[in-house]
């Protein structure tokens, strides 16, 4: 999965902690449109679209408290589209298209992690589509389109470490990719998803 970070609170120290308190609130639309040819390349290539409602992403190494709200209006839509011709790469080509209502990650290292996080998307739309034509590739060739509502991620080796994680939906996610892929060398990958809700949790073993 494809990471979008927006916005980044940082904070260090082994003898003090972290309040972070988030608001965010975005009533308007947001639009990334990539229109482009590639053609006879020695290296890599790769093709990049975003664009997203609300995100932040905490890093902290040291006891953290955070309050995190995210709320997208019911005037806004969120849309990435790319069209593009590639051909003769003697690397590998990829092609990512994502859009998100709400996004938020936290990650520490410390004794204590609380996390509440409330995210709403009212959004008409996150909506991500690739139109791509890839040819003549000497490596791999990989296409993913992703369309996300709300997506929340955390992840501590604290001992103590509650998380409450709220997430309301009331958005249409659409991911659409057309592909034409030929004469690659190497893998080839075709992935499109739309996603309501998503939450990832992990807390280390502390033994």
């Amino acid at each position: 999965m494809a990471t979008l970070s927006a916005t980044f609170a940082y904070a260090g120290g082994t003898n003090s902690g972290s309040n972070i308190i988030n608001g965010q609130i975005n009533l308007q639309s947001q639009f990334s449109n990539l229109t482009g040819n590639i053609d006879t390349i020695q290296g890599d290539t790769v093709v990049q679209s975003a664009a997203a409602g609300n995100m932040i992403d905490i890093t902290t190494m040291n006891n953290t408290k955070v309050q995190n709200s995210q709320i997208v209006g019911p005037a806004a839509a969120i849309d990435t589209n790319i069209n593009t011709n590639i051909s003769n790469v003697w690397g590998s080509v990829g092609v990512t298209s994502q859009a998100i209502c709400n996004g938020a990650s936290v990650s520490t290292d410390p004794t204590l992690t609380a996390v509440n996080s409330y995210q709403k998307c009212n959004a008409s739309d996150p909506a991500s589509a690739v139109n791509a034509h890839i040819s003549n590739i000497g490596g791999d060739a990989v296409v993913q389109s992703m369309a996300l509502g709300n997506s929340f991620q955390a992840d501590s080796n604290a001992s103590n470490m509650p998380i409450v994680s709220k997430q309301f939906n009331s958005s249409m996610s659409a991911s659409t990719v057309h592909a034409n892929v030929s004469n690659v060398g190497g893998s080839t990958s075709l992935t499109s998803s739309a996603i309501g809700n998503t939450a990832q949790i992990i807390h280390y073993s502390t033994n």
